[in-house]
């Protein structure tokens, strides 16, 4: 059974920004702010599935992106 969305896992840069990478597919984004790198990534997934099949990735015709935010505490 192939899978309805593709997982993106965001964090921040090491200088500055935002960072989204692709579980399932080889897809690395970057972005000032959040909403940018949410663009980014749909426009890069967008292109990177372009021609192709998605159940070769393992995906169904037109999966769903879902985002989780990676967040490193700063303990006192």
């Amino acid at each position: 059974m192939n899978k309805e969305s593709i997982t993106a896992i965001i964090h921040t840069g090491d200088d500055c920004g935002y960072v989204a990478e692709c579980v399932e597919i080889a897809v690395v984004t970057q972005g000032d702010s959040l909403d940018e790198v949410v663009r980014n990534l749909t426009e890069a997934v967008s292109l990177h599935l372009e021609g192709e099949n998605p159940e070769e990735f393992g995906l169904i015709e037109h999966p769903a992106i879902r985002f989780v935010f990676e967040v490193q505490p700063i303990y006192a």
